[in-house]
């Protein structure tokens, strides 16, 4: 079975499903990368709205969600993953399943090869794009005099000067907070994206010895099955000469029997013959 059987709604097997209570490490592969394959698709979708109006720190702490959510799967999967080719080296162990896990293995490697590709251009947009900030109301706690704004202005006037260094001293401390909370968040948000980029980079690699040696199991499973079709073959073979040799030892043996039976037959006729021609046989 591959994420993809689960994708099209195929159920898990009975028989082979649960094992003592705990989900079979196959049926657990497959549930996990069909998890990973949904989460990736979506922070792709989060991945391509940076550097967009939409791009806000809303999103940002969603898209952080989402990478950390994905690596945690991926780590189980591996885990569930390991475990179930560990019990695919025990002699019991039927071909099937282990050809079930060796597609899977590949499966996982395909939607890896995905995220890992989301989490490059991912690091990239956010170091390049800062996220939108909507302009926050300035709090009505600011005064005239706060803001310089002198008296001898008339109330229309005062009321708009008033308006006008809101929004600038709004601006200001807008772009400071912002600034610091920017360069602070993107340090660690790199730091964190470099290290599960490492991550997962080191999972990829033992996936790839994990595939290598499942390959290598299922070219002998199909070695041995064509020496199976080969001794089969050669039995049959065997069978059908040594069925044609007794057809004809036994045609040949009733052909001197047929043969045999003649000259007797003529010996009998002859013998006969002479004797009347003796007056031995009346």
């Amino acid at each position: 079975m591959s994420f993809q059987d689960i994708e099209a709604g195929r159920p898990f097997g009975s028989r082979r499903g649960l094992a003592n209570g705990k989900q079979d490490p196959t049926q657990a592969v497959a549930a996990g990368i069909f998890q990973i394959n949904t989460a990736v698709s979506t922070f792709q979708r989060l991945v391509n709205t940076l550097g967009t109006p939409k791009d806000t720190p809303e999103l940002r702490e969603k898209l952080h969600k989402t990478r950390l959510h994905i690596g945690q799967l991926v780590k189980d999967t591996s885990a569930k993953l390991k475990q179930a080719s560990d019990i695919d080296h025990h002699a019991e162990v039927n071909a099937s399943k282990k050809i079930a896990d060796a597609k899977l293995a590949k499966d996982f490697q395909a939607v890896l090869k995905e995220f890992q590709k989301a989490q490059r251009l991912s690091a990239e947009r956010e170091t390049a794009y800062t996220p939108f900030v909507p302009q926050a109301v300035l709090p009505s706690s600011y005064t005239a005099g706060e803001l310089g704004v002198g008296s001898d202005k008339s109330p229309e006037e005062r009321a708009l000067l008033v308006e006008s260094r809101r929004q600038e001293v709004l601006f200001l401390d807008n772009e400071i907070a912002f600034n610091e909370a920017i360069i602070e968040e993107r340090e660690q948000g790199i730091q964190e994206i470099q290290q599960q980029i490492g991550e997962v980079n080191e999972i990829f690699k033992d996936l790839a010895v994990l595939v290598h040696e499942q390959g290598t199991m299922i070219d002998d499973i199909g070695s041995n099955i064509e020496n199976s079709h080969a001794a089969t073959a050669q039995a049959k073979s065997q069978l059908l000469k040594a069925s044609k040799t007794q057809r004809s030892n036994s045609s040949l043996f009733a052909y001197c029997k047929q043969y045999l039976f003649s000259i007797l037959k003529v010996g009998l006729v002859e013998g006969k013959k002479y004797g009347r021609e003796e007056g031995l046989v009346e």
